[in-house]
């Protein structure tokens, strides 16, 4: 089974390129993020046609998840994070896709801090936590991935003196990372690339992707009941190079769940 998680910067001028890439690398569950779409104009017969169904929750000119699954119907389980019913922005959705339960996320940037924004981001980060030690110890296979907006360490981006500032870099959002590894959770490709984790975002501004001047904040985190199925993990870095592309590029681990250790959560239902 290969997941996927990609930041598509607005699925309506990124359709061709998403379609292009769900033909060519097939994955099997693909969860998206930043949609900047309404439900409405969500290209579900699109998607439908490649092959895909899909649960979604848009937003209009920004945020924005979604959840693919190829050749079967994902089902959702929830679609907000829970803790504050009061937050209506759109960034998290759960469903069961193949036995796995599959958490799509889109945590807030932070920018600029100190300010609103980055106290928003810590206390999304907080209910992450919360919820998160409960998918981690349910004894169900479970993957939690999307755009974290967090680069881990200073080992996961080009150059760390250039962001010091930013929201991504803090010692508050990184604390927060590690504690949910804290909870029981592996970090994908770090996992499968020790020396050398490939890049997942290039911003658009001085020439970022042509020198590889990347940074990590895409991640693919497997429980204990699911990290014994980990086979490999690694970024379709192609698709960053392709005309009017995202600003990400698509992250992905391949699961063997037929390995001991995997008990199935919720079927699909296949179509």
């Amino acid at each position: 089974m290969k997941i996927a998680t990609f930041n598509v910067n607005g699925i309506k001028s990124r359709l061709p390129g998403l379609l292009e890439w769900l033909a060519r690398e097939q994955p099997d569950v693909a969860c998206l993020q930043e949609l900047k779409a309404l439900d409405a104009a969500f290209p579900a017969a699109a998607l439908r046609e490649a092959g895909y169904h899909a649960l979604w929750k848009g937003q209009r000119s920004w945020n924005g998840v979604a959840i693919l699954a190829r050749g079967a119907e994902p089902v959702e389980i929830r679609r907000e994070l829970p803790g504050d019913a009061a937050d209506d922005q759109s960034r998290y959705l759960e469903a069961a896709v193949d036995g796995v339960v599959v958490g799509c996320l889109y945590l807030p940037n932070g920018n600029p801090q100190p300010g609103p924004k980055f106290d928003y981001k810590l206390a999304w980060f907080d209910r992450l936590l919360a919820h998160a030690k409960g998918l981690a110890d349910s004894g169900h296979p479970v993957v939690l991935c999307g755009d974290f907006n967090v680069v881990p360490t200073d080992a996961d981006i080009y150059n760390p003196r250039s962001w010091q500032k930013d929201a991504l870099l803090q010692p508050g959002s990184r604390e927060r990372y590690q504690r949910l590894l804290a909870q029981g959770w592996t970090d994908a490709i770090r996992e499968r690339h020790p020396q050398a984790a490939p890049y997942t975002f290039w911003d658009y501004f001085r020439q970022h992707w042509e020198r590889n001047a990347g940074l990590r904040i895409d991640h693919l985190l497997l429980n204990r009941a699911l990290a014994p199925c980990l086979q490999d993990a690694g970024v379709d870095a192609w698709v960053r190079g392709q005309p009017h592309a995202s600003d990400h590029a698509p992250a992905w681990v391949r699961l063997d769940l037929g390995r001991p250790g995997a008990r199935p959560a919720a079927r699909t239902r296949k179509r």
